[in-house]
């Protein structure tokens, strides 16, 4: 994936930043993952919540960490990061596997 290619999108979920990118080559956006369990949890460590999904996913021998990918992206402080991403069909799967009554309402926006 050329990262040249890709576009800084923010978005808003019931008051939740979330932040994607859009691959133009490929025609798909790649979500932050952090952001989409934050978004899904309202935990206070989006961050240490998604290591331990992770850790549980590799167990249940899930390919969805393996689809994840490192990708820049601007934060709303302006400074760019890597963060875990997945693009729209790895995010539906995550989404799925998030226990929470917000992931219904999330799939329909």
């Amino acid at each position: 994936m050329n990262q040249s290619k890709l576009e800084t999108i923010s978005n808003l979920f019931e008051g939740k930043e979330i932040i994607s990118v859009w691959d133009s080559e490929k025609e798909d956006y790649y979500f932050s993952v952090v952001d989409v369990i934050s978004a899904l949890t309202n935990s206070v460590e989006p961050r240490k919540y998604w290591s331990v999904l992770k850790n549980r996913l590799k167990k249940e021998g899930s390919e969805l960490t393996t689809k994840c990918s490192q990708l820049k992206m601007k934060a709303s402080d302006g400074k760019v990061r890597l963060r875990d991403a997945l693009d729209t069909k790895g995010i539906l799967r995550l989404i799925e596997s998030v226990p929470s009554p917000k992931a219904e309402v999330f799939c329909t926006k």
